[in-house]
C-alpha cells in the first residue's frame, strides 16, 4: 500500500496559494491509488518546539541511555521522523516568507534532519538515510522568481529544499511554482483565474503518470 505525507505550512487557511495546490495533489493521488493511505500535518497547527542544548544533547545520546527527560525532548522529533518513512511520497506546501521558507517549515526540519535517523555520517561522510522517496513541493509566491527573471538570485527557496531534502536522502524531487501571487492581493485575478493553470498542471501530471 502506497502511503502520501501531506504537509502544509501556510497561515492563510482558504485563501492560502499552496494549501490550495496540495489539495489538488492529493485528491488526484488518492485517485491514482484508490487504496493508499494519505497522512496530513498541518504544521500551522503542531507544537514545533526551537532546538536547544538539551534536545541536541538528547539526540546524541544512545537511545538506550537516555533520561526519560530526554526521551520527551524527542517525542515530536519521533513522531515527524516516523511518518517520513512511512510515506513513499511527501508533498509539501510552500509559501515563500522573505525569499525563503515559512518559519514553522524550517522548524519542522530542524526536527527532522537527525543525525542517526535521517542522515548519517557513519564512514566520515555524510549519508541520507531517507531512500527511495519523492518530495513534492508546491510553492507559492507574490513575486516571479524563476530562472532568468531579473528576481530570480533572491528566490533561496528551491535550492535550499533541494540541498536539505538531499542531504536526508530524497532526491527525487519536483517543484510547482505559482509565482506573482501578490496580483490577488491588488484585485487583478481572483483565486480560482490564478490557480487554474497550477491546478491543471498537477492534473496532467498525474495523467501523464497514469
Amino acid at each position: 500500500m502506497k502511503t502520501l505525507l501531506h504537509l502544509d505550512s501556510s497561515p492563510m487557511g482558504n485563501a492560502s496559494v499552496s494549501r490550495s495546490l496540495t489539495a489538488e495533489f492529493v485528491k488526484n493521488w488518492q485517485r491514482q491509488h484508490p487504496d493508499g493511505k494519505v497522512i496530513t500535518r498541518d504544521l500551522t497547527a503542531t507544537t514545533l518546539p526551537v532546538i536547544s542544548a538539551a534536545s541536541v544533547g538528547a539526540t546524541f545520546t544512545p537511545e538506550d541511555a537516555r533520561t526519560p527527560e530526554q526521551q520527551a525532548l524527542l517525542t515530536t522529533s519521533d513522531a515527524l521522523i516516523a511518518e517520513l518513512e512511512q510515506a513513499d511520497e511527501y508533498v509539501i506546501g510552500v509559501p515563500m516568507h522573505n525569499f525563503t521558507i515559512a518559519s514553522v517549515l524550517r522548524l519542522w526540519i530542524d526536527q527532522v534532519v537527525r543525525a542517526g535517523r535521517t542522515f548519517s555520517y557513519a564512514d566520515g561522510t555524510p549519508k541520507g538515510l531517507l531512500e527511495n522517496k519523492k518530495a513534492h513541493f508546491m510553492v507559492a509566491s507574490g513575486g516571479v522568481y524563476g530562472e532568468g527573471t531579473p528576481m530570480a538570485s533572491y528566490n533561496f527557496v528551491e535550492p535550499y529544499l533541494r540541498t536539505i531534502f538531499g542531504f536526508m536522502g530524497v532526491i527525487d524531487t519536483s517543484f510547482l511554482v505559482a509565482g506573482g501571487a501578490s496580483a490577488l492581493n491588488y484585485g487583478k485575478i481572483d483565486l480560482p483565474t490564478f490557480l487554474d493553470p497550477h491546478l491543471e498542471t498537477i492534473r496532467s501530471q498525474f495523467q501523464v503518470a497514469a
